[in-house]
Protein backbone atom coordinates (compact mmCIF):
# COMPACT_ATOMS: atom_id res chain seq x y z
CA UNK A 1 0.00 0.00 0.00
CA UNK A 2 2.90 2.37 -0.64
CA UNK A 3 0.79 4.30 -3.16
CA UNK A 4 -1.85 5.19 -0.55
CA UNK A 5 -1.34 7.70 2.22
CA UNK A 6 -3.80 7.46 5.11
CA UNK A 7 -4.89 11.02 5.78
CA UNK A 8 -6.86 10.16 8.89
CA UNK A 9 -8.69 7.43 10.76
CA UNK A 10 -11.98 8.65 12.21
CA UNK A 11 -13.46 6.61 15.06
CA UNK A 12 -17.11 6.97 16.04
CA UNK A 13 -20.17 5.03 17.24
CA UNK A 14 -20.73 3.71 13.73
CA UNK A 15 -21.04 -0.07 13.24
CA UNK A 16 -19.48 -0.33 9.79
CA UNK A 17 -16.23 0.69 8.08
CA UNK A 18 -16.18 3.28 5.29
CA UNK A 19 -13.26 4.04 2.98
CA UNK A 20 -13.02 7.37 1.16
CA UNK A 21 -10.44 8.53 -1.37
CA UNK A 22 -10.08 12.30 -1.07
CA UNK A 23 -9.63 14.71 -3.96
CA UNK A 24 -5.88 14.74 -3.33
CA UNK A 25 -5.65 10.94 -3.55
CA UNK A 26 -5.28 10.15 0.14
CA UNK A 27 -7.38 7.72 2.18
CA UNK A 28 -9.83 8.55 4.98
CA UNK A 29 -11.14 5.62 7.01
CA UNK A 30 -14.22 5.77 9.23
CA UNK A 31 -14.36 2.93 11.76
CA UNK A 32 -16.13 1.89 15.00
CA UNK A 33 -14.44 2.95 18.24
CA UNK A 34 -13.32 -0.56 19.20
CA UNK A 35 -11.85 -1.72 15.87
CA UNK A 36 -8.17 -2.63 16.21
CA UNK A 37 -5.44 -1.25 13.97
CA UNK A 38 -4.71 -4.77 12.78
CA UNK A 39 -8.33 -5.17 11.66
CA UNK A 40 -8.21 -1.80 9.90
CA UNK A 41 -5.18 -2.87 7.86
CA UNK A 42 -6.84 -6.16 6.96
CA UNK A 43 -9.79 -4.19 5.55
CA UNK A 44 -7.47 -1.85 3.65
CA UNK A 45 -5.58 -4.78 2.12
CA UNK A 46 -8.85 -6.51 1.22
CA UNK A 47 -9.93 -3.42 -0.74
CA UNK A 48 -6.53 -2.42 -2.10
CA UNK A 49 -7.57 -2.93 -5.73
CA UNK A 50 -10.56 -0.60 -5.25
CA UNK A 51 -8.37 1.95 -3.47
CA UNK A 52 -5.68 1.83 -6.15
CA UNK A 53 -8.24 2.10 -8.98
CA UNK A 54 -9.89 5.16 -7.43
CA UNK A 55 -6.55 6.79 -6.68
CA UNK A 56 -5.49 6.34 -10.32
CA UNK A 57 -8.71 7.97 -11.51
CA UNK A 58 -8.15 10.95 -9.21
CA UNK A 59 -4.49 11.28 -10.21
CA UNK A 60 -5.56 11.33 -13.89
CA UNK A 61 -8.06 14.14 -13.45
CA UNK A 62 -7.65 17.19 -15.63
CA UNK A 63 -7.90 19.95 -14.61
CA UNK A 64 -6.38 19.36 -11.20
CA UNK A 65 -7.71 21.01 -8.08
CA UNK A 66 -5.32 23.58 -6.66
CA UNK A 67 -5.87 25.34 -3.33
CA UNK A 68 -7.46 28.76 -3.87
CA UNK A 69 -5.13 31.69 -3.19
CA UNK A 70 -7.73 34.46 -3.66
CA UNK A 71 -5.51 36.58 -5.86
CA UNK A 72 -6.43 38.74 -8.85
CA UNK A 73 -6.73 36.72 -12.05
CA UNK A 74 -7.68 33.48 -10.31
CA UNK A 75 -10.76 31.74 -11.74
CA UNK A 76 -13.91 30.92 -9.76
CA UNK A 77 -16.83 28.86 -11.02
CA UNK A 78 -20.36 30.19 -11.28
CA UNK A 79 -23.11 28.44 -13.28
CA UNK A 80 -20.56 26.31 -15.11
CA UNK A 81 -18.16 29.07 -16.19
CA UNK A 82 -14.93 30.36 -14.71
CA UNK A 83 -14.83 34.07 -13.91
CA UNK A 84 -11.75 36.06 -12.94
CA UNK A 85 -11.28 37.43 -9.47
CA UNK A 86 -10.37 41.10 -9.04
CA UNK A 87 -9.09 42.16 -5.63
CA UNK A 88 -10.03 45.82 -5.20
CA UNK A 89 -9.12 48.46 -2.67
CA UNK A 90 -12.55 49.72 -1.65
CA UNK A 91 -16.14 48.73 -2.37
CA UNK A 92 -19.43 48.87 -0.49
CA UNK A 93 -19.83 45.06 -0.19
CA UNK A 94 -17.23 42.36 0.59
CA UNK A 95 -17.83 40.54 -2.72
CA UNK A 96 -19.84 41.33 -5.82
CA UNK A 97 -20.29 39.77 -9.25
CA UNK A 98 -20.28 41.77 -12.48
CA UNK A 99 -19.10 39.38 -15.19
CA UNK A 100 -16.29 38.66 -12.77
CA UNK A 101 -15.81 38.55 -9.02
CA UNK A 102 -14.75 41.70 -7.19
CA UNK A 103 -13.39 41.07 -3.70
CA UNK A 104 -12.65 43.85 -1.24
CA UNK A 105 -9.05 43.82 -0.04
CA UNK A 106 -10.41 44.46 3.46
CA UNK A 107 -11.79 40.89 3.70
CA UNK A 108 -8.87 38.96 2.20
CA UNK A 109 -8.19 37.24 5.51
CA UNK A 110 -11.69 35.76 5.42
CA UNK A 111 -12.01 35.42 1.64
CA UNK A 112 -13.11 31.78 1.61
CA UNK A 113 -16.04 32.39 3.96
CA UNK A 114 -16.98 35.54 2.05
CA UNK A 115 -17.17 33.49 -1.16
CA UNK A 116 -19.18 30.74 0.53
CA UNK A 117 -21.69 33.30 1.84
CA UNK A 118 -22.04 34.75 -1.66
CA UNK A 119 -22.45 31.31 -3.23
CA UNK A 120 -25.10 30.36 -0.65
CA UNK A 121 -27.20 33.43 -1.41
CA UNK A 122 -26.83 32.94 -5.16
CA UNK A 123 -27.70 29.25 -4.80
CA UNK A 124 -30.85 29.98 -2.81
CA UNK A 125 -32.09 32.52 -5.35
CA UNK A 126 -31.35 30.45 -8.46
CA UNK A 127 -32.38 27.08 -7.06
CA UNK A 128 -35.64 28.47 -5.64
CA UNK A 129 -36.44 29.96 -9.04
CA UNK A 130 -35.74 26.66 -10.82
CA UNK A 131 -37.51 24.47 -8.22
CA UNK A 132 -40.65 26.55 -8.63
CA UNK A 133 -40.45 26.30 -12.40
CA UNK A 134 -40.10 22.50 -12.33
CA UNK A 135 -42.65 22.03 -9.55
CA UNK A 136 -45.28 23.98 -11.48
CA UNK A 137 -44.55 21.96 -14.59
CA UNK A 138 -46.17 18.89 -13.03
CA UNK A 139 -47.84 20.10 -9.87
CA UNK A 140 -45.23 18.98 -7.34
CA UNK A 141 -45.74 20.31 -3.81
CA UNK A 142 -42.77 20.86 -1.52
CA UNK A 143 -42.45 22.31 1.98
CA UNK A 144 -39.32 24.49 1.88
CA UNK A 145 -35.87 24.82 0.33
CA UNK A 146 -32.65 24.69 2.36
CA UNK A 147 -29.12 25.46 1.21
CA UNK A 148 -26.62 23.26 3.05
CA UNK A 149 -22.88 22.82 3.53
CA UNK A 150 -23.06 19.18 2.42
CA UNK A 151 -19.81 17.88 0.94
CA UNK A 152 -20.88 14.37 -0.06
CA UNK A 153 -24.51 14.77 -1.16
CA UNK A 154 -25.61 17.24 -3.80
CA UNK A 155 -29.16 17.27 -2.55
CA UNK A 156 -31.79 15.40 -0.58
CA UNK A 157 -35.54 15.31 -0.04
CA UNK A 158 -36.91 14.77 3.46
CA UNK A 159 -40.11 12.93 4.33
CA UNK A 160 -41.56 16.30 5.34
CA UNK A 161 -41.10 17.56 1.79
CA UNK A 162 -38.06 19.72 2.48
CA UNK A 163 -35.64 20.04 -0.44
CA UNK A 164 -32.00 20.40 0.59
CA UNK A 165 -29.26 21.47 -1.84
CA UNK A 166 -25.53 21.92 -1.36
CA UNK A 167 -24.38 25.49 -2.07
CA UNK A 168 -21.65 24.00 -4.27
CA UNK A 169 -24.26 23.28 -6.96
CA UNK A 170 -24.31 26.96 -7.94
CA UNK A 171 -20.90 26.39 -9.51
CA UNK A 172 -22.36 23.83 -11.94
CA UNK A 173 -24.02 24.55 -15.32
CA UNK A 174 -27.71 25.41 -15.04
CA UNK A 175 -28.69 22.21 -16.88
CA UNK A 176 -26.88 20.17 -14.22
CA UNK A 177 -28.60 22.12 -11.43
CA UNK A 178 -31.92 21.40 -13.16
CA UNK A 179 -31.13 17.67 -13.22
CA UNK A 180 -30.45 17.63 -9.46
CA UNK A 181 -33.69 19.55 -8.88
CA UNK A 182 -35.68 17.13 -11.03
CA UNK A 183 -34.12 14.22 -9.15
CA UNK A 184 -35.23 15.64 -5.80
CA UNK A 185 -38.71 16.82 -6.71
CA UNK A 186 -39.50 13.36 -8.11
CA UNK A 187 -38.53 12.05 -4.66
CA UNK A 188 -41.50 14.02 -3.35
CA UNK A 189 -43.62 11.28 -4.95
CA UNK A 190 -41.20 8.34 -5.19
CA UNK A 191 -39.13 7.98 -2.01
CA UNK A 192 -36.59 5.49 -3.38
CA UNK A 193 -34.77 4.87 -6.65
CA UNK A 194 -37.34 2.45 -7.99
CA UNK A 195 -38.14 1.90 -11.66
CA UNK A 196 -41.10 4.25 -11.24
CA UNK A 197 -38.75 6.94 -9.93
CA UNK A 198 -36.47 6.82 -12.99
CA UNK A 199 -39.47 6.70 -15.34
CA UNK A 200 -40.70 9.99 -13.85
CA UNK A 201 -37.24 11.56 -13.97
CA UNK A 202 -36.91 10.64 -17.64
CA UNK A 203 -40.40 11.95 -18.43
CA UNK A 204 -39.39 15.36 -17.10
CA UNK A 205 -35.84 15.32 -18.45
CA UNK A 206 -35.28 12.75 -21.23
CA UNK A 207 -31.52 13.46 -21.42
CA UNK A 208 -30.94 13.45 -17.64
CA UNK A 209 -28.21 10.80 -17.94
CA UNK A 210 -25.69 13.18 -19.51
CA UNK A 211 -26.08 15.62 -16.62
CA UNK A 212 -25.79 12.82 -14.09
CA UNK A 213 -22.58 11.75 -15.86
CA UNK A 214 -21.30 15.35 -15.86
CA UNK A 215 -21.62 15.46 -12.07
CA UNK A 216 -19.84 12.14 -11.65
CA UNK A 217 -16.98 13.31 -13.83
CA UNK A 218 -16.70 16.96 -12.81
CA UNK A 219 -18.27 17.22 -9.38
CA UNK A 220 -14.85 17.31 -7.75
CA UNK A 221 -14.32 20.77 -9.29
CA UNK A 222 -17.28 22.28 -7.44
CA UNK A 223 -15.47 23.30 -4.30
CA UNK A 224 -13.37 26.06 -2.80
Amino acid sequence: MEEIKIEKIIRSKRKTVALQITDNGTLIIRVPFNLSEESIWKIINKHKNWIYKNKQEIDARDPKILPKEFVSGEGFLYLGKYYKLHVVEKQDVPLKFENGFYLSKDVLNDAKNVFIDWYKKAAYEKITERVNWWAQKRGFKYNKINITNAQKRWASCSYKGNLNFSWRLIMAPLSVIDYVIVHEIVHLEEKNHSKAFWVKVKALMPDYKKYEDWLKKNGYLLKL
